[in-house]
């Protein structure tokens, strides 16, 4: 079974706006074995948006549209639908009462333009959207089906949780697919295909294995596809056993794990915590812990001292240590562990100090040069890394290898 997704905005075509829907629906639409055939972006004109709606008939079962559906001028999806579907715009009453309480609510005047909202295709069917204003819409057309829905992510996220995706299953006769994410830290997409190699080689059918390479890690998703779920979840924990001892050291958890959440539950069952002193990564890593809900069980604070002043002042950093190693370098890491240990009453510490770029290297330390350090003050280890990327990227693989070396430290107590 085949998908095609349509984007509908200028904004989109001119860059100012990133398509993260597509993505999303890609992801949710792979999870019900639903393959996306192409991704079509197309501006508010509504002969774009006719030719589109037809490419997509004529290819796919499945039609997920989003964006066009607000209360200005530019905003044609619904009117155009309604042409193409040869059906008239007529008020929902329960969308207009809506409406109405929402507007009233928050003490706002409801305007002919938002009252308009409440105009639908009449062959539609509509998709309460309890996030916003814009109702989504279900067509049904030869077997097929087309569903409108607003550009906003957060409100397009929550349609297609409540609303689209149950119906789809209802309407469509899909397969069992269960897939499973196997996250690694701090290997190369090489390196994995070349230990897992036999293995990948072996696998039977209806199973398949998948790179994602990102920043500093890659995933592999094993997935299983058959007609009945529970054989299906059977294939796939077989082969995820096979796969584990393979490359256990590099994988540190599966589907919507985080490197943070996995250090911060290994913590809670040590009964420990632990604090980030950083300079290169200005509060990067402190950023990510804190995603984390009930990071504060375990994480008491970070210290961003990016100035030889503020190492020295805040962490205790000898004024020597910086003159004779430099603010970069293993004995000033190993300082800023002790001291943010101490400042913030941690068991443990993370520091971070390099050269992120694109100035400030030199001969001897070029940018990319960055030294991590982690542990208690009694046992503190440390790192060298020369990443070659972007200031952003080497930020980012900075705390990514910072964390992935804590972890495996905390692994290796127990």
């Amino acid at each position: 079974m085949q998908a095609t997704i349509i984007t509908i905005g200028d904004e989109l075509l001119y860059g100012q706006t990133v398509d993260t829907n597509s993505a999303y629906m890609g992801r949710e639409l792979a999870l019900l074995g639903i393959r996306v055939r192409e991704i079509l972006s197309i501006s508010d004109d509504k002969a774009a948006i006719l030719e589109a709606l037809a490419r997509a008939e004529n290819a796919s079962d499945l039609v997920l549209i989003t964006g066009g559906l607000g209360p200005t001028k530019d905003d044609i999806t619904k009117v155009t639908l309604a042409e193409y579907f040869n059906t008239p715009l007529v008020s929902n009453p329960e969308i207009l009462a809506k409406l109405e309480e929402f507007f009233t609510r928050r003490n706002r005047p409801m305007l002919q333009s938002n009252a308009d909202q409440a105009l639908m295709p009449e062959a539609c069917m509509p998709l309460r959207n309890d996030r916003g204003t814009a109702w989504g819409m279900w067509f049904e057309k030869n077997g097929k089906v087309f569903v409108s829905m607003p550009g906003v992510p957060f409100e397009m996220e929550a349609l297609m949780q409540q609303e689209v995706l149950p119906k789809a299953k209802q309407f469509f006769k899909l397969p069992a697919i269960i897939h499973k994410h196997i996250l690694t830290a701090g290997v190369g997409e090489s390196f994995l295909a070349e230990r897992i190699a036999a293995f990948e080689d072996n696998l039977p059918e209806g199973i398949k294995l998948a790179y994602l390479p990102s920043v500093g890690g890659v995933k592999l998703r094993l997935t299983a596809a058959g007609a009945e779920r529970e054989v299906v979840q059977q294939l796939l924990d077989a082969q995820l056993a096979k796969l584990q001892p393979l490359i256990e050291e590099a994988i540190y958890g599966y589907d919507d794990d985080t490197l943070e959440e996995v250090i911060g539950k290994k913590l809670i069952e040590m009964g420990k915590t632990y604090s980030t002193a950083e300079s290169c990564t200005g509060g990067y890593i402190a950023h990510q812990i804190t995603l984390a809900p009930g990071s504060s069980k375990y994480y008491n604070g970070s210290i961003v001292s990016y100035t030889n002043e503020a190492k020295n002042e805040i962490l205790g950093v000898k004024q020597e240590t910086i003159r004779e190693h430099g603010a970069v370098s293993e004995q000033t890491v190993r300082e800023m562990v002790a001291g943010v240990c101490k400042g913030m009453h941690t068991d443990y510490g993370i520091a971070t100090s390099g050269i992120a770029g694109p100035t400030g290297g030199t001969a001897e330390k070029p940018v990319g040069t960055v030294w991590i350090a982690y542990g208690s003050p009694n046992d503190i280890r440390t790192k060298k890394y020369e990443f070659k990327a972007s200031r952003k990227i080497n930020i980012q693989l900075t705390g990514l290898m910072a964390l992935e070396l804590f972890r495996k430290y905390l692994e290796e107590k127990g």
